[in-house]
Order: structure tokens, then sequence, then C-alpha cells
């Protein structure tokens, strides 16, 4: 499989280096970054050089696009990739939050025989949500705990004046639906839309808390149903670079890859 990454930073340089090192049975062939030094940069760093293309580019080189760009680059380089003929993974799941936009793509993928696919990024216990949303789910809660330092820059955090600098201990800053929390918080939460499509309804509750006192990425889950309950805590290690995500978000990522490639799927 020749794969095409769009977005050079931290994640899309991961999973470069994934592939350059034969953890995942496929080809880099190109990549593409609105900077290009950091495309140049990641370049330099491969084994194997793939080559620095544009979108179009990419896109005839490349059977499989993984986006590792941004919410709002999602729309544009989906619709191309699939027109194309071509399948993507999308790691900025925040913007399939957009219902209208979701329906296109499935549209699209179907009428051009392309598959989208969707890690399940920084948490776990999606295989028993997707099994629980066959019957009903009554209730999902996502409670989001991160340092200051990983929410700095937000939106959310820009439009309201909160000084993070000044929390002494774990204050919730943010409560609401998981649409209003990706456009919040776009580089923090986009499990969020994950845990909306896995349990096949909008109505996620968000909260996010900002505690000085850690210096992981904590993600909180409860689900109820017919089934039962379901609770996951995950406690991921930060990028150093970018304390924003969880390198759990490109293990994933990795794992998804490795698992379109391979003849045995694991798991629902």
């Amino acid at each position: 499989m020749k794969i095409g990454l769009v977005g050079c930073g931290a994640i899309g340089a991961e999973i470069a280096k994934a592939i350059d090192n034969g953890e995942i049975a496929a080809e880099l062939v190109a990549v593409c970054d609105r900077n290009q030094t950091r495309a140049d940069d990641l370049i330099k760093s491969l084994k194997h050089k793939p080559v620095k293309a544009d979108l179009t580019g990419l896109l005839d080189l490349s059977d499989l696009v993984v986006e590792a760009a941004s919410q709002s680059a999602v729309p544009s380089i989906t619709r191309a990739t699939l027109n194309k003929g071509n399948s993507i993974m999308i790691m900025s799941v925040g913007a399939l939050t957009d219902a209208d936009f979701y329906r296109s793509i499935k549209n699209l993928a179907k009428e051009h025989l392309a598959k989208v696919y969707i890690p399940s990024g920084a948490i776990s216990g999606l295989d028993g949500i997707k099994s629980a949303s066959i019957g009903t789910i009554r209730s999902v809660v996502l409670i989001t705990t991160k340092n200051p330092a990983g929410l700095e820059g937000a939106p959310y955090i820009i439009q309201n004046n909160i000084d993070l600098k000044t929390l002494n201990g774990p204050t919730q800053i943010f409560e609401g639906t998981a649409a209003e929390a990706v456009k919040a918080f776009p580089a923090n939460v986009n499990v969020a839309a994950t845990l909306c499509l896995a349990a096949r309804d909008g109505n996620v509750k968000v909260k996010v808390v900002a505690d000085p006192g850690i210096h992981i990425n904590r993600h909180e889950i409860t689900v109820e149903g017919d089934f039962g309950q379901i609770t996951t805590k995950v406690e991921n290690v930060p990028f150093p670079k970018n304390p924003r995500t969880s390198y759990l978000a490109a293990l994933s990522a990795i794992a998804t890859l490795r698992s379109i490639v391979e003849p045995v799927k694991i798991g629902t």
C-alpha cells in the first residue's frame, strides 16, 4: 500500500517514522504540509525519502491518505481524496461532529468505493461502545483533565479570557456537548467526536478540567445503556513537542494502519 501523509507535525512525524522503520507493511510515497520547512525536516529524518508534494500530487501517488493536519483542513482534504477514489484516515476527528459533512463523506466514500478510517485516538473502550450501540445507549460522559499548559491557546480559553496560570488546583473550565467541545478545544478533545461516532449518537456530554498538579492527559468515560455500564480511564503521556495531544493518539493511528494492511483483524 502506498501512503500519502498530509500534516508533518508531531503525530504525522510519528506515523511516518513507523512506516519508515517497517512497523507498517506499506510505503510512504509523499508528504504534504503548509509549512515547507517542517516537511523538509521530516523527509531528511527518514531513511526512505518520500516526495514532497501538494495535495493533488500526493493523491496521484498514493492509495491511502493520512490526514494529520487540522480540523479546518479536513473537509477539503477528505473530499479531494474520496473524489479521487482514494481511502483516508482522519486524525482530526472533531471535524466530523458536523452532521452534514459526515453524511456527505459517507456518501462520497460509498460512491467512489473508498474507505474512511477513524482511529480510537487517546481513549480506550471503543470496541465495547460500538457493540453497545447496537442496543440502546442512554448516556455518555467524557471528563478530560489536562495540565493548563496543554490547554493554552484554545479558542474557548481566549474567548473567555481564562488565565490558566492562576489555577491552584483541579478546576472544571468547560461543560457542554461534544460538538461544542471540539470547537472550543480543537486540539484537545477530538476524542469526544470519536465517542459520538462509536456510540452512534451526538448526545455526548463533555467536561474539561485544568489541573496544574498533573503532567498527563486523562480521559475518563462512562457509558450507560441496556447492556449495563462501561467505565474507562486512560492516563496518557503528552507529546513533549505538543502537550495538547497524547502519545497514544499516534500509536492508535499506527495500529489502525497495521490493521488495514494485515490479514488478521482483532476486536470489533
